[in-house]
């Protein structure tokens, strides 16, 4: 049977590993189509969004990443919106889940969700790397020109608003797939690895099971969020310190090679002559232009100058900017920037100088100073190479960026992946083997009911091959030996009640053989107490007191009622006659003489047992409704209610049976008195469910009597 499961097993997860591939093409070939029609639309999550809703989390999630990995490899700044595509992936699986994709109302929430993942936190990402940059004709810029909105709100409204009509199309195309694609195929889309037998959907959501604070599934996933943020806080920290110093670093080589190839191209012994005459002296524009190209060929330079030191400033020879800034014209002399003050005397002595870090305005640089020398190795000036700080800071940005959407995707991706592993091996064996003892403790009063519960619990097949099929394997011996245990504890049970039961026929045999007139009395009163008991319990009556226990107590116990009649002369007892007032007084007595018997024998057996109830009947099963019966005149529900019960059987039964002093009376005559009775001798409601019970009455008397 495992092998069989294991091979169906593989078959489906092959299946699953074709959709995601199916979902990934789908995904490129959307995007790719659009990109050529030059559609306003991206449509690079329709396939994520199928297959989540289909397979589930992890397929689900699969897909987002690898899509925005493939494009990363053509464009990438794909790779920073992989965690928004695997996002939007986990949203999908949640709302085809619980239904959403079959609702309009659901459908909306489907397209505000994903456009608000996609367009308004996508549209937060270039903000963090390039800052807010706005052309006029652009739709940000649109939206801030009119006034509403500031340069942040404007911005991300245009992200959202581009995003809208590709999520909205995205979602409904999504949602026409799902309609014909057959529901039964859908476990073809999910990975499964069961390590027991499948459960149903109810199963899989949970049940009925009860979680106290948090769920064995949620606390796994809170320490695997709680590691891998740990670990990201601390590696991203680390990185970004370190990639920080490798691009200063690597821009300070850079600087300094620029500031190299300038130094040996300008020529030291005309630095005077380039002063005085300027742009007019020979091979000045040359020089500049060949400076001009340095900036533009050396990546992250914004700015390139010669200038001689002298002890009060620098004065200026050439100077090259990128951008728009104000140059400097040749001859004008300029105090020292912040920075260059703890260099100024091997500035002065014409030695050479680290790259370092300067402040102009609010702009902070990397400098590169290299000495030019004249024909006779002075050195006649310095040419230098700046680096603006904000080239590095953009770059750390990107680096960001990049690295907390990896960790985002491949986190969600681990934590999807976890969870689906933790799901098969261990989340669903545990809920099913609560759920299986649960069920199993709560089915300890039936012998059949614990059968089943055994034969469900060892057909579930946990296969885990660790200490939980360990657990499994032991509670399947466990629950098997105690139910072979309840049973033979019932087989016990079931003989000492027999057994029981026989003692007290045989008792109240005893009694009833001395009584020449009551034939069959004890057999009928019993039958009349269990169809009177149950008609009870059927109505309601009493719900609080007529338990199972009850109703078997009062019907076993019911012969036992006249059993103080053993006392009683034979010369009363069988007397043909009406009793004389002092006879019926005697005759009276045994009710506490049937108490006194029961008493003992409770005494003797102690503990709960029916022959509470025994006593209960012997004792008062001649008091009535209204106070005036005997031996205590108690009254209404003071009376113990199977008391009461047995008043309405054994005077029933006495109207019916023929006696030495009288003949049986007609049955609609019993009746009729038994109705009159009603509220005053007898309790209304076990009246009541006696009355509406005659079908089976009159079966009790048809076989216990040939009077009727």
């Amino acid at each position: 049977m495992f092998r069989k499961k294991s091979s169906i097993l593989r078959m489906q997860n092959a299946s699953t590993l074709f959709v995601c591939v199916a979902g990934i093409t789908l995904n490129m070939l959307a995007n790719t189509l659009v990109t050529v029609l030059k559609l306003p639309l991206y449509l690079d999550t329709l396939g994520t969004v199928i297959v989540a809703a289909t397979g589930g989390y992890l397929p689900g999630v699969i897909v987002g990443l690898v899509t925005n990995l493939i494009k990363s490899i053509s464009d990438s700044s794909a790779i920073y919106y992989g965690a928004l595509n695997v996002i939007i992936a986990l949203f999908a699986t949640y709302l085809a889940h619980h239904g959403y994709f079959k609702k309009k109302t659901g459908l909306c929430l489907a397209i505000i969700l994903f456009t608000l993942i996609g367009g308004g936190v996508g549209s937060l990402i270039p903000w963090f790397i390039e800052g807010l940059a706005f052309d006029s004709e652009s739709l940000s810029g649109v939206l801030y020109e009119t006034g509403l909105f500031n340069r942040a709100i404007a911005h991300i409204l245009s992200g959202i608003i581009s995003d809208l009509p590709d999520k909205v199309i995205t979602v409904l195309l999504a949602n026409l797939f799902l309609r014909v694609f057959p529901k039964r195929l859908y476990k073809y889309c999910r990975f499964s690895t069961w390590k027991q037998n499948p459960m149903d959907e109810n199963e899989l959501g949970g049940g009925k099971t009860k979680i106290r604070i948090m769920s064995l599934r949620f606390k796994l996933l809170l320490v695997l969020v709680f590691s891998l943020t740990s670990i990201a806080v601390i590696g991203i920290s680390v990185g970004l310190r370190v990639y920080y110093r490798t691009c200063v670093e690597e821009y300070k080589r850079m600087a300094s090679g620029a500031a190299s190839l300038v130094a040996r191209m300008v020529d030291g012994d005309r630095i005077e002559e380039f002063i005085l005459d300027g742009e007019d002296a020979e091979g000045y524009k040359e020089t500049e232009n060949y400076m001009s190209n340095v900036l533009t060929d050396t990546m992250g330079i914004s700015n390139i100058y010669v200038f001689v030191v002298s002890e009060d400033g620098y004065t200026d020879v050439f100077d090259v900017h990128e951008g728009d800034e104000d140059l400097l014209d040749v001859g004008d002399k300029v105090g020292f920037d912040e920075g260059i003050t703890p260099q100024i005397p091997k500035l002065l002595k014409g030695e050479e100088v680290e790259p370092i870090l300067t402040k102009v305005s609010d702009r902070q640089l990397i400098t590169a100073m290299k000495p030019v020398y004249d024909s006779v190795g002075r050195c006649a000036c310095y040419s230098v190479a700046d680096v603006d700080m904000a080239n590095v800071l953009a770059d750390e940005r990107s680096f960001l960026v990049e690295v907390v959407a990896l960790y985002l995707s491949f986190s969600i991706l681990l934590c999807t992946f976890v969870m689906w592993l933790t799901d098969y091996h261990i989340i669903f064996p545990i809920r099913t083997i609560t759920d299986s003892v649960d069920i199993f403790s709560f089915d300890v009063d039936s012998q059949n009911a614990l059968d089943k519960d055994v034969r469900a619990f060892r057909n579930i097949g946990i296969s885990t091959g660790d200490e939980l099929e360990k657990m499994y394997r032991s509670l399947c011996r466990m629950t098997l030996n105690q139910t072979e245990q309840m049973r033979s504890i019932r087989m016990l049970s079931n003989s000492t009640a027999k057994m029981q039961d026989g003692l007290i026929v045989t008792m109240a045999d005893m009694v009833e053989n001395r009584d020449s007139d009551t034939g069959a009395h004890i057999q009928k009163t019993a039958a009349y107490v269990k169809i009177i008991v149950e008609g009870l319990k059927k109505k309601g009556y009493y719900a609080e007191k007529i338990t199972p226990k009850f109703i078997s107590d009062v019907v076993r116990s019911a012969p036992l009622h006249d059993v103080g009649k053993i006392n009683i002369p034979d010369e009363i007892l069988n007397k043909p006659g009406k009793l004389t007032p002092e006879e019926f007084e005697i005759m009276k007595t045994h009710t506490t003489a049937g108490g006194k018997i029961l008493d003992k024998a409770i005494s003797i057996t102690e503990g709960d047992n029916y022959l509470k109830e025994a006593r209960n009947m012997a004792m008062y099963h001649h008091e009535r409704w209204d106070g005036k019966g005997y031996p205590e005149r108690i009254h209404g529900e003071v009376i113990p209610l199977s008391a009461r019960i047995m008043s309405v059987a054994d005077v029933f039964d006495a109207l019916t049976s023929p006696r030495v002093y009288k003949a049986a009376f007609p049955i609609e005559k019993a009746l009729a008195i038994i109705e009159e009775g009603k509220g005053t001798q007898f309790d209304p409601k076990c009246v009541e469910v006696f009355m509406e019970s005659l079908d089976e009455v009159k079966a009790v008397l048809k076989k216990y009597s040939e009077a009727i």
